[in-house]
């Protein structure tokens, strides 16, 4: 699988976010744990982006997921931060702290290269009018590598978000 491919696609996944965003006069945030900001980073690198983008968290640390995020201690210690649970509070909570039309999270592990498929599961969380909604990706060992894991999971977080937003 060739990463350029992958971040290309991401690249026109954002640009078509911020022409259906400006369009419908909506406003996206985003809560990133895995992918450490490269969701935002990418949207904000088109031009007209500050029309709709209203908030990026880069929240590795549970502790920002609880106090910020307001994903609830009972989900951090019942489900762990690497669960679809905890995706979809942070997808809720980036939603409601910054006042956006929609939520999209990140979270899991990418690991490092040739780790076990624990440590290359991801969960996205999608947020918005239709209510919330979130799956689990899981990369068999040594199929991938951490910075290709990060950006595939960029990639379904924004194609998610994208098609949330046509609706």
């Amino acid at each position: 699988m060739d990463i350029q491919n992958i971040y290309n696609s991401i690249a026109e996944l954002s640009r078509e976010i911020v022409r259906e965003c400006t369009a419908r006069s909506v406003k996206i945030s985003t809560a990133e744990s895995c992918t450490g900001g490269m969701i935002s980073g990418a949207v904000t690198s088109v031009s007209g982006s500050s029309a709709v983008i209203e908030l990026g968290v880069c929240s590795y640390s549970n502790r920002i997921k609880h106090e910020i995020l307001h994903v609830p201690a009972e989900v951090l210690e019942r489900f762990t931060e690497y669960s679809v649970e905890c995706a979809a509070e942070m997808a809720k909570g980036v939603m409601e702290l910054s006042g956006a039309d929609y939520g999209v999270s990140t979270t899991g592990v990418a690991g490092p290269p040739g780790g076990s498929a624990e440590q290359k599961r991801i969960c996205l969380a999608f947020s918005g009018r239709t209510g919330c909604r979130s799956e689990r990706f899981l990369f068999a060992q040594g199929s991938a590598d951490r910075e290709l894991i990060r950006a595939l999971a960029a990639e379904k977080a924004l194609s998610m978000l994208l098609c949330e937003i046509k609706k």
